[in-house]
């Protein structure tokens, strides 16, 4: 069985379909990328799966499991993460912090025991830090361990987000634009993270322009082109296929 199932899913707004009858299925632990022309319907594919829309027509499957239409907390408790095309951080917090956020699930919330300022509270904060510092090395952002988001480099910025994903500890991840915005080295970093993460047993489901990026990467590909499944398969099968080729030229009939 595969992790993720989608079949035929769709979504409207007003009179633009800017999903339609999409299918496919990811296996666990594998790298999926979804690639195409801007407007293509990328972003609202992922937002579907990870709950920030709710479908029009059509199923999405976690685990044999429906979840179409289930809000994104519900989708973390069972281990799906994501990160957004625009930077979504806390700018007047930690870097820490931020990552400590994404694993707000895990935490303590006992109203009494947060007033009395338990020794096992306290121990457990101080626990949650750790692990976001090891985050925080893990994802190569060792120097800016005790620094404030706001004094951070846009490309540090990136890291950090998926760092605060990777807190929710999460089965499978969504990465939407992870290289947008970056330098060539800041690319090849995030390559090399996106490996890492990979192997450390996550799925992976990547939305990314850089096509040498997505072809490094990724084990299987699907092509979107105005909201509809063009094309699935191999960064070999997907680079050779002729309406691929078209559609990135703008070879439209």
């Amino acid at each position: 069985m595969s992790m993720l199932e989608v079949k035929d899913l769709s979504i409207h707004f007003g009179g633009v379909k800017a999903v339609q009858n999409v299918s496919f299925s990811i296996d666990a632990g594998i790298v999926y990328a979804v690639i195409g022309p801007n407007g293509a319907g990328k972003t609202t594919l992922f937002n579907l799966i990870t709950g920030v829309y709710k479908p029009t027509s059509g199923e999405i499957k976690l685990d044999g499991e429906s979840i179409g239409g289930k809000s994104p907390n519900e989708l973390a408790t069972r281990g799906v993460a994501r990160t957004f095309q625009n930077l979504q951080i806390c700018m007047n917090m930690s870097a820490i912090e931020n990552v400590m956020v994404g694993a707000h699930l895990r935490l303590d919330r006992n109203l009494i025991k947060a007033a009395l300022r338990l020794p096992s509270l306290k121990r457990r904060d101080a626990e949650m830090r750790e692990e976001a510092a090891e985050l925080m090395r893990f994802v190569g952002l060792d120097k800016f361990v005790d620094s404030r988001a706001d004094a951070m480099p846009y490309g540090a910025l990136k890291r950090l987000e998926i760092a605060r994903a990777l807190a929710m500890k999460p089965r499978l991840i969504f990465l939407d634009e992870p290289a947008a915005g970056l330098n060539a080295n800041e690319t090849i970093e995030v390559d090399h993270l996106v490996r890492k993460v990979a192997d450390s047993g996550v799925t992976v489901v990547l939305v990314e322009h850089d096509m040498k990026m997505v072809m490094n990467l990724s084990e299987r590909i699907l092509v979107l082109d105005y909201g509809k499944k063009l094309a699935e398969g191999t960064g070999e099968e997907v680079r050779k296929n002729p309406d691929v080729i078209a559609a990135y030229l703008g070879a439209h009939e």
